[in-house]
């Protein structure tokens, strides 16, 4: 007689930290609330969820109903709720200090509010290293979700992949389910009937097998096409009847169903995560040769057996390939040193709170998702950090100024700081501003981003859209070529060159212009830095000083024949070019930030950000001409391609016809009254 098969079915819900208010109701009209409220009509299909902590409040907040309907299946014993980091942060990345204490306020979090404390957890982007078995353990996890590819990674084959295992590290171990791609890939993208004849093929005589799923919940409602699939066409209804009509099928919580069954035995995995994001994070280069290298395994029929040995790269690529993402972090690690340095009495806690939503993964990596391209999730990073920040001045001083190399890339960075503003400047030769904080704002206005190289741009350039669909199914976001928006060639061009704030250039009365990059130097004291540049018998001072929430830089240019000096601030504004942001220039309103602005003679610029509550108003003496434009970049998402507004762009130009000419900008940080 054969034995059914035990369908393990988890879920895993989550919004990044500062997403949009209407993103969140976007995707509980289309996908959690409908999903909730059509599992509860069937007790008998167990099943078990994982929700981000924030998100789980965000619900609980404004849709009380649906998170009371998960209360009472957990109360029945219908679902089982996992744990995680609180604000879903990746566990292998931060400190081994904040994965306890992210696990921990996601485990209290779940326990008050469903009267259980998770023994299972979710790995975000299920990113393994065997680092994070400690952490996990101490705080009373017993088991975890990963793919199954980590398995087949590890020598494993595909057949022994319907149990769990277990691992160790420093002596405390972990037991690991391995998450089925090819039920992933089923579900919901396959016909239920279909879906439901593959989980009734693995029921195996004599052998107690389990079918793991654990996935995306936005799969079922969000992504394209998929709530009209899933909900309209009645897909998750049809599946789950199916499932409970069927004799090979069984459903279970993760936390029963290892309760009764003992392990498969002991298993080391390497340093992975799903084979996706293996080629996201890979340069552009190497991930169009790793893609590529994939689909000649899949046409010669070789994939399936050699899938384990075609590695890709590690989610820690995302720091060294975009620096501004490491950028990010380190600022990250930095300020969790602070607090972690901090008396335990008082013990400050409200602060830790801050790190934890700094910590939130979304923002520090790309690759179907927007991610790091993505302004507004990033600004929710900076946002925390900053605030966090400040606390931790408040409570212990920092000096105002401070030189180290923040981001291990070689160069060394000065941090001038007070209780308004902070900036970071570059000592690579540029002399450019890399962090411009507005404490009262909570706001990171350097917080831009360059154009990247991305290997699936050259999808963009063919410019076709394409769907792969079949045998009744629909298409999974994995395998659409869509635009969101047109987009340009110059959009998909890369730069090598950050796009900071002050970036100089000079041209002499006889000659092109020249970018300014080998400053040297001449003196730090207080919070100010003077430098110098020579361009043939030219020479250009320059001085960037903060004072309260201004910063202050100021050019003196000796020798030659004049010419024109020009400098390039990429600002980040939270409205990018919607409607709450605007220039104000000698009392109109001559444009938004989505709109190019051009000025002849300019001494006063204002950037209002009425979403932001505040800006920027940019003085300069003398007047000078200004160009000021939007900067996109082009980024992949489910939705398809899409140009997103990074920051704007303004270009400040002097004539200078002095031997010994002095300009100056100043840039001060305003907030609204309130």
């Amino acid at each position: 007689m054969t034995d059914p098969v035990t369908l393990l079915f988890g879920v895993h819900a989550h919004q990044p930290a500062g997403n949009f208010p209407e993103v969140i109701d976007h995707a509980h009209e289309r996908c959690y609330g409908p999903f909730l409220r059509t599992m509860a009509d069937y007790p008998a299909f167990r099943f078990t969820v994982h929700f981000s902590g924030p998100l789980l409040d965000d619900l609980a907040a404004r849709f009380p109903d649906d998170i009371e309907l998960l209360r009472q299946m957990v109360a029945r014993g219908q679902v089982e709720m996992f744990g995680a980091g609180d604000t879903e942060p990746v566990l292998a990345a931060i400190p081994y200090r904040d994965r306890l204490s992210q696990i921990d306020a996601l485990s209290a979090k779940l326990a008050r509010r469903f009267g259980a404390t998770p023994r299972g957890a979710w790995l975000t982007e299920r990113v393994w290293e065997s680092s994070v078995v400690p952490a996990l353990a101490r705080c009373g996890i017993r088991y975890a979700t990963v793919d199954d590819y980590h398995f087949l990674c590890a020598g494993r084959t595909q057949d022994e992949l319907d149990r769990h295992f277990t691992t160790e590290e420093d002596g405390h171990t972990l037991d690991i389910f391995p998450i089925s791609e090819a039920l992933r890939y089923r579900i919901p993208f396959a016909t239920a009937g279909d879906a439901v004849a593959y989980l009734e093929s693995l029921a195996i005589a004599g052998r107690r097998a389990a079918a793991i799923y654990f996935d995306d919940i936005e799969k079922l409602g969000v992504w394209p096409e998929t709530h009209e699939w899933v909900y309209g066409k009645r897909w998750l209804r049809e599946f789950v009847e199916r499932v409970l009509a069927s004799q090979r099928i069984r459903t279970s919580t993760f936390a029963d169903h290892h309760t009764a069954e003992r392990t498969g035995g002991i298993v080391y995995l390497p340093t992975t995560s799903y084979i996706e994001m293996n080629e996201w994070s890979l340069p552009a280069g190497p991930a169009g040769e790793y893609a590529s290298f994939v689909a000649a395994e899949k046409s010669a029929g070789r994939y399936d057996a050699r899938k384990g040995f075609l590695r890709g790269g590690i989610w820690r690529n995302f720091m060294s390939r975009y620096p501004e993402a490491n950028w990010m972090h380190k600022r990250m690690l930095a300020l969790s040193g602070r607090l972690a340095a901090l008396p335990p009495d008082p013990p400050h806690d409200e602060l830790r709170p801050l790190l934890h939503l700094a910590q939130a993964n979304d923002a520090y990596w790309h690759g179907l998702f927007g991610g790091l391209y993505l302004p507004h999730l990033r600004r929710g990073v900076w946002r925390h950090l900053l605030l966090l920040e400040a606390g931790l001045d408040r409570v212990s001083p920092r000096p105002r100024a401070e030189r180290l190399d923040l981001d291990h890339d070689g160069v060394d960075d000065v941090f001038f700081s007070n209780d308004e503003a902070q900036v970071a400047v570059r000592m690579d030769g540029s002399a450019a501003v890399a962090e411009i904080d507005g404490y009262r704002l909570a706001q990171n206005f350097g917080d831009t981003l360059r154009r990247h190289a991305e290997h699936y741009h050259a999808k963009a350039r063919a410019g076709a859209e394409s769907s792969h669909g079949g045998d009744g199914g629909i298409a999974s976001a994995h395998d659409r070529v869509a635009f969101k928006h047109a987009i340009t060639p110059d959009e998909l061009v890369p730069e090598a060159s950050p796009r900071h704030a002050f970036r100089d250039r000079w041209q002499g009365a006889g000659g092109g212009a020249e970018a300014l990059s080998n400053y040297a130097e001449t003196r730090l004291e207080g919070t100010a830095a003077d430098f110098e540049a020579h361009v043939g018998a030219t020479r250009i001072g320059k001085t960037i000083a903060l004072d309260g929430a201004t910063v202050t830089v100021r050019y003196r240019v000796h020798g030659g024949a004049g010419g024109r000096l020009s400098t390039t601030l990429d600002l980040a504004m939270p409205s990018c070019d919607g409607v709450a942001g605007r220039y104000l220039v000698g009392g109109s309103i001559p444009g938004g930030f989505g709109q190019p602005l051009a000025l002849e003679r300019a001494s006063e610029i204002v950037l209002d950000d009425r979403h932001m509550g505040g800006g920027v108003a940019l003085r300069l003496d003398p007047p000078a001409r200004v160009a000021a434009r939007p900067y996109h970049t082009v980024s992949q998402s489910e939705e398809g391609f899409e140009r997103v507004m990074q920051s704007v762009t303004l270009e400040i130009e002097w004539t200078v016809e002095d031997d010994a000419a002095a300009l100056a900008a100043h840039l001060t940080i305003r907030s609204d009254p309130k």
